[in-house]
């Protein structure tokens, strides 16, 4: 039903405008009248960076960016976890519209959003008030953090700190977001003379109570070496995780010729082998001691199958919830629980 009937008709309209619509029905009715998603086996269940996880799939950053629908997403989709957020500390509009284009004969989208967000009290006040009229479950909620447009990449760390003490009350782990390529300067955060003040400023504050899991996200262009150098400054000041991969600047083999050249983050199918490499990267230099989640190009559950092979102990989708549906989630979990039984 949804690639012949609901998909066609949504993809009729902007992409920003009906995610938009989106997350106002699910706000309204909690995804009454939609079947219920939710697949728990303990087979599937994990434990990872001392957080347990009713399933693996979560939802990648982007989609409920404002923390407006965390109480429902696990019926709706499925989830085993969600992340909020793309947050700055202050609220911004983002870039100018039109600013999401579908790929279609690529199963991939690009974006140039900008970190548009109500900013970390807004988000702050959200939490607090979690209405639970519908779907009150325990459901891992993580943090994805970033600077403000306007803040310099000097005095980075000042907003990332900001946003992580005031969501540490309310979310189970942080996602630093140095990766994301459309704020300007953004992704040479990924130095390690930023990277490592922004994560020692961090570090310093979790150890102040009690310790939230801290992240980074990486972005998919970075070279092998590139790649190598922040693993090693994560292992050093024994991070708890990364997340692999953000969007990428490649347009590299794509069908959409007539959107190819839109500038911004391409996600979705075409970012799939690249994703990969860079978990196996990760894990052979890593091994258990830095636990990863995978993003990237997950359009089906052999992508998910994949991904954890390759040492993904988490996968995390966004695109390919829109391009396949609310049941992709569902028939991810049936296939691990079917590989969990087979092995």
């Amino acid at each position: 039903m949804w690639k012949y009937f609901i998909r066609p008709l949504f993809f009729l309209f902007d992409p920003e405008l009906v995610h938009n619509f989106l997350i106002k029905w699910t706000k309204l009715f909690g995804g009454t009248g939609l079947p219920d998603m939710r697949f728990t086996s303990p087979l599937i269940e994990k434990k990872v960076f001392g957080i347990n996880f009713p399933n693996p799939v979560g939802l990648a950053a982007g989609f409920d960016k404002n923390a407006e629908i965390v109480t429902s997403i696990r019926r709706l989709g499925g989830f085993g976890f969600t992340e909020i957020g793309t947050v700055t500390p202050r609220p911004q509009s983002g870039n100018p519209k039109k600013r999401i284009f579908r790929l279609t004969k690529d199963d991939a989208l690009i974006n140039r959003l900008g970190f548009n967000n109500d900013g970390v009290d807004a988000v702050v006040n959200r939490l607090k008030n979690k209405n639970f009229k519908y779907y009150n479950t325990s459901l891992p909620i993580g943090a994805n953090i970033g600077k403000n447009k306007s803040t310099p990449n000097s005095k980075a760390h000042e907003d990332y700190l900001e946003c992580f003490k005031k969501l540490r009350s309310y979310v189970d782990y942080f996602a630093v977001n140095v990766s994301s390529p459309n704020t300007p300067e953004l992704r040479n955060l990924q130095s390690t003379s930023f990277l490592k003040k922004i994560l020692k400023t961090l570090i310093l504050e979790n150890n102040k109570g009690k310790k939230k899991p801290i992240l980074v996200k990486v972005s998919p262009d970075l070279s092998n070496s590139q790649l190598s150098d922040i693993v090693s400054l994560l292992l050093q000041l024994n991070i708890d995780g990364i997340i692999s991969s953000n969007t990428t600047i490649a347009r590299e083999n794509l069908k959409s010729d007539n959107l190819k050249n839109e500038i911004g983050g391409l996600s979705g199918k075409p970012l799939s082998k690249r994703s990969t490499e860079m978990v196996r990267l990760i894990k052979k230099q890593a091994g258990d001691k830095l636990p990863i989640i995978a993003v990237g190009g997950i359009m089906s559950p052999k992508d998910v199958v994949e991904k954890i092979n390759a040492g993904a102990s988490l996968v995390q989708i966004y695109t390919g919830w829109i391009y396949y549906g609310p049941t992709l989630v569902y028939d991810i979990n049936r296939k691990l629980l079917k590989e969990c039984l087979n092995n």
